[in-house]
């Protein structure tokens, strides 16, 4: 195997978190942080927040926490729910089994709509449910469940809820919230959580999460919580001010990547990821491959089974790597080996896709797939040229 020399090979990302980080947001970074009890940071901080608001699409406030946004979904539970409360949760991959487990955690009762991966949930299997249990406060599901590369229909399973209980709507938008509308006053969200180091393009350490005004209303304490006390947040904040020393350089970022959002416009930013996402799916089926997510994909990231041509999925994923210093995801659980992830949310543009197509196309033609070399590629461009036109 010949790879590029190191003094010139570039690594390139296309896994679904981290994604790439702009130079602008880079150069940030390379800065020292301020104090975070400084009114220059202070500023900062409450410039940020209420941009958030406009990312979430929101008149409510959001919650800057510096952890993973797994630390946003523990949030979530701990502050919202007490032990015994019935919540209903939608069990379609990895992450829609990460909710069935902290809410576990805090001996909440969880009734699960286990969903083929793959596959996005009916909502109407939501309604059955919620009729038949009564007691259930809340719906926790996932808008793009990133180890399936599915999309939920959110706006239809929020409508679903109303229509039939008072349960709360809360939505892991971890890899949703910047790739595709997710209005959260208009479609009645009552809990919002995200991540940094998807569509924000910024590295991990900080999650973010909004709620409504009948979320907050619901809040309870009988679950013991400290770092993750909502309520000393909005304490601080008072102050302009955060509760605990907050990840003060990524949100100094995070300022520059809202204000980049909020100038091109959240319509141009979905419909940019709408056209990468397209273009990506068009060249992996030219290609003769098998999207996993057939009717519902999200436009976060393309999941595409490993065709039977290559019995060793991963060496998909170790040759892209070793040759081309790419880094894509697999499969997770069931589907180790038998699935590859490839992301397009975020820092990504037009030339970005059609180098990972091309470094595609010649990994499986490597390891024994019979695909003609362009072909995928080919396809991405004539999509790409299609939606030029249009504008």
């Amino acid at each position: 195997m010949i790879a590029s020399h190191p003094v010139f090979e570039r690594l390139r990302i296309f896994a679904p978190g981290p994604t790439p980080v702009p130079e602008a947001v880079l150069g940030m970074l390379a800065r020292s942080p301020l104090h975070h009890r400084t009114t220059e940071f202070i500023a900062i901080l409450e410039r940020t927040l209420e941009n958030l608001k406009f990312l979430f699409q929101t008149k409510e406030p959001a919650y800057l926490l510096s952890a993973s946004g797994t630390g946003a979904m523990e949030a979530t539970i701990v502050n919202l729910f007490s032990p015994h409360d019935e919540v209903l949760v939608v069990n379609g991959g990895k992450f829609g089994e990460r909710w069935v487990k902290i809410a576990q955690a805090f001996q909440l009762k969880v009734h699960v709509i286990d969903v083929k991966w793959g596959d996005a949930v009916d909502p109407s299997a939501i309604e059955t449910l919620l009729k038949s249990n009564p007691k259930i406060r809340a719906v926790l599901f996932q808008a793009s469940e990133t180890s399936t590369g599915v999309y939920h229909p959110v706006k239809e399973i929020a409508a679903i809820v109303h229509q039939n209980s008072d349960a709360l709507v809360v939505v892991d938008a971890i890899t949703a919230l910047g790739v595709c509308p997710l209005p959260m006053d208009a479609w009645g969200l009552d809990a919002v959580i995200s991540g940094s180091q998807k569509a924000l393009m910024l590295p991990p350490g900080l999650a973010f999460l909004s709620l409504s005004s009948k979320a907050r209303s619901q809040r309870k304490n009988a679950i013991p919580r400290f770092y993750y006390n909502l309520e000393a947040e909005d304490k601080a904040l008072k102050s302009g001010e955060t509760a605990w020393t907050p990840a003060v350089g990524l949100i100094m970022a995070l300022d520059i990547v809202l204000a980049r959002l909020k100038e091109a416009g959240l319509d141009s930013v979905f419909a940019h990821h709408a056209k990468l996402a397209k273009a990506t799916r068009l060249g992996v089926e030219a290609l003769g491959l098998e999207l996993f997510a057939k009717k519902s994909p999200s436009d976060a990231l393309t999941a595409i089974h490993v065709p039977a041509s290559i019995p060793e999925g991963k060496k998909i994923i170790s040759y892209l790597r070793d040759r081309f210093g790419i880094t894509v995801a697999g499969g997770q659980d069931q589907f180790k080996g038998k699935m590859v992830r490839i992301a397009h949310l975020g820092y990504f543009d037009e030339l970005d896709m059609l180098t990972m197509l091309s470094a595609f196309e010649m990994t499986l033609s490597h390891l024994g797939h019979r695909c003609e070399l362009g072909s995928g590629v080919r396809a991405a461009q004539m999509s790409f040229m299609k939606d030029a036109a249009r504008v």
